[in-house]
């Protein structure tokens, strides 16, 4: 699911022309469906006002009419002419019964106490009165003044049949206005005229139309410009990625194609004149390492002849050390270690040339990352015993195979346990190897002094010290953990560190299991978790328990 969801929101991340876009059309909705829908209720309020004076002044004509029909009529204290009477009233102020433009309901007033009793009158079709019992209310209370309110008028349950198209709709709103009348003998009564809005809910209906189609084709508008003008800026943007991953790539002639006056093309010239500055600048850097490798290697090369034969000498000194006197006898063991020490430091040097003039090379074989860890302890058992540290061997139980150079690995190997035996301070020592379907890895971890924060990212520096004051006592170069970056890289591994003051340090060498494949993750991990460490000492089988004699 959450990779489902990054793959949807990945376009939005990477194209600024398709936020611009969305976002306007968002804001584009939002803006014509705020000013759609108070357009619209003004249209409504306005059609619902001018039909409610229409309908006030037609109910007073035809309200006055029917009381000039009452005040004229002849009729008995006969109830059954009373109500033929009251019929007749009705029928002549209300319309065909074609017309369903208008309703009357007579009907006898809430605080009529008469003897006689009409019937109630409905015109039109109208089987039950649908007259709210506020009106009514309001009408008994002020029987001087007309009183209206709006209903939803449903006629599909008021009448038999549906007759004409102008009954499509069941329900609509309508207006009634009520207003008292006086009958002669049989007192009060309400006189109430429905008037069905139906062509003003027909116009409001056709505008709310207008309005859909019109802010469609607005936001369509809105969102045609908002993907042109940004095509103007993205495209010069991207073809300025473009250049720019190309310079990254080594090609340093890609340019910019800057054309006009405005301010993109002030952005083409500015990242052209950047570009040839940095042109220039990486030219004379490159003459720079150039000069500085040649001369590393040549020096490296001559200085090969000239300590061959003070190599001879020495050993020739050295070999007869014992007829010296104690103080001779001594300087011939530190001329011979120093001596070990300068070709060691010679040979890291001209390993550094070959990188950094991008001569190395691999020679990759199927290895086995357990027996090497084995093989590289027991070179530097000695070593360990000397400095009091005990080193541990974790592996699985299955052969840990990756492609790699043997040689190489080996050499990296050596150069973290013997990093981890000097700063150990005599504390034990652990190798880690692990595998996992794309990926081998090898950590080693000394409780030592560990590294001060921000030293993780210096510590693979040619010749660093994490303190100055310190005294070598392994005889290091100050190029092994730098080199063994190169062969890390060498291989598209990973060479990582990670420590604490006080708590040691951990550095972990991550190999892809072939030539072609990606490490993913690592199979060890580079923090050290107390739970972590205790489930894979479950996981992992000792392979060799070396104890300093």
């Amino acid at each position: 699911m959450i990779q489902l969801l990054r793959r949807l929101l990945s376009p939005w991340r990477r194209s600024l022309q398709l936020r611009v876009v969305t976002s306007t059309v968002a804001l584009g909705v939002l803006g014509v469906s705020l000013i759609g829908a108070y357009l619209f209720q003004q249209v409504a309020d306005g059609l619902t006002e001018d039909r409610v004076q229409t309908a006030r002044l037609e109910a007073q004509v035809l309200a006055a009419r029917a009381q000039s029909n009452f005040d004229s009529s002849a009729a008995s204290a006969d109830t059954a002419e009373f109500n033929n009477v009251a019929g007749d009233v009705v029928a002549s102020i209300a319309p065909p019964p074609n017309d369903l433009s208008r309703y009357v309901v007579f009907m006898r007033a809430a605080g009529n106490t008469s003897a006689v009793r009409l019937d109630t009158v409905l015109s039109g079709g109208l089987r039950t009165s649908p007259i709210p019992g506020a009106l009514r209310a309001a009408v008994s209370l002020d029987s001087d003044r007309q009183q209206v309110t709006i209903i939803d008028l449903d006629r599909s349950a008021l009448v038999g049949e549906v007759g004409s198209a102008a009954w499509a709709r069941s329900a609509l709103p309508a207006v009634v206005i009520g207003q008292q009348i006086q009958v002669s003998t049989a007192g009060p009564y309400d006189l109430f005229f429905i008037y069905p809005m139906d062509r003003e809910q027909t116009t409001l209906d056709l505008v709310r139309r207008l309005f859909l189609v019109g802010g469609f084709f607005l936001v369509t508008v809105l969102a045609a410009i908002a993907w042109l003008v940004t095509r103007q800026i993205v495209n010069p943007v991207r073809r300025a990625a473009g250049v720019a991953e190309r310079l990254a790539a080594g090609h340093l002639n890609e340019r910019m194609r800057s054309r006009g006056a405005d301010d993109l093309a002030l952005l083409g010239k500015s990242f052209n004149d950047m570009a040839d500055h940095l042109q220039s600048q990486i030219r004379k850097l490159e003459d720079l390492s150039r000069v500085q490798q040649v001369f590393v290697s040549d020096v490296s090369h001559e200085l090969r002849t000239p300590l061959t034969t003070i190599r001879m000498a020495a050993d020739l000194i050295y070999d007869e050390r014992e007829s010296f006197p104690p103080a001779l006898e001594r300087s011939a063991e530190l001329l011979n270690d120093q001596l070990d020490r300068f070709e060691a430091l010679l040979t890291d040097l001209l390993e550094i040339s070959r990188f950094d003039a991008g001569a190395a090379a691999l020679e990759l074989d199927q290895t086995d990352l357990g027996a090497l860890v084995a093989r590289v302890v027991l070179g530097v058992e000695a070593l360990a015993a000397r400095r009091g540290s005990t080193m541990t061997v974790a592996a699985p139980a299955l052969p840990v195979v990756a492609e790699a150079d043997a040689r190489r690995v080996e050499r990296i190997v050596r150069n973290l346990i013997v990093n981890a035996i000097e700063h150990g301070d005599g504390k034990p020592i652990t190798i880690t190897v692990g595998q996992n379907e794309r990926a081998a890895a090898i950590a080693v971890r000394d409780h030592g002094v560990g590294l001060r924060p921000g030293e993780t990212s210096l510590v693979f520096n040619r010749f660093w010290r994490a303190d100055p004051a310190r005294a070598r006592t392994t005889g290091g170069t100050g190029l092994g953990l730098a080199i063994s970056l190169e062969d890390a890289r060498l291989h598209n591994g990973w060479l990582q560190a990670w420590g604490e003051p006080g708590k040691g340090s951990v550095f972990r060498l991550t190999l892809p299991r072939t030539e072609q494949s990606a490490i993913g993750e690592s199979p060890v991990p580079l923090v050290p978790v107390s739970v972590a460490d205790s489930d894979a000492t479950t996981r992992l089988r000792p392979v060799r328990l070396l104890e300093p004699r």
